[in-house]
């Protein structure tokens, strides 16, 4: 879906756009969920929301505020995003009290604010493709990562 069939800036664009991006980032959330970590579902649809939200914002406020401030560039909100999301992940990874660095989940939150841009921006293969891969790298990978543990330690041991 690339979202043609809606008028650009139109309500109904903007509420697909919304709804994409949370439907996309729970379903990458849906996996760290079962894994276990502090960023599940709900945090990834909603970082993916915010992140549609932000862009759509953008692009709203850079065609009605043009004649008053000379325009507000909407890449310079997703640039703003994207260190954002870098504070959080920082986070995240400061908060881990036992040593142990959650890099793959904050990493996921950075993904899933790039396929929230996506959306808001209206590159909805884009951002489906995304999260497919995404999904596949932290569900496949995981097993494979597993895999050649177990062989590696077999071999050494």
């Amino acid at each position: 879906m690339d979202g043609a069939f809606l008028i650009p800036g139109s309500e109904a664009a903007m509420t697909w756009s919304l709804l994409m991006a949370a439907i996309l980032g729970s379903l990458l959330g849906i996996e760290r969920s079962i894994a276990g970590k502090h960023a599940g579902m709900r945090t990834y649809a909603l970082v993916s929301l915010g992140s549609c939200l932000f862009v759509l914002i953008g692009t709203i406020a850079s065609s009605h505020l043009q004649p008053f401030f000379g325009g507000v560039n909407p890449l310079q909100i997703a640039g703003s995003i994207v260190i954002g999301i870098g504070f959080i992940g920082s986070g995240l990874v400061a908060l881990k009290s036992d040593m142990h660095v959650e890099l793959t989940t904050a990493s996921g939150i950075w993904v899933v604010a790039g396929i929230g841009m996506a959306c808001g921006f209206g590159f909805y293969m884009l951002a489906v493709v995304t999260t497919v891969i995404a999904a596949a790298i932290l569900s496949l990978f995981l097993h494979l990562e597993n895999g050649i543990r177990k062989k590696l330690s077999s071999t050494q041991g």
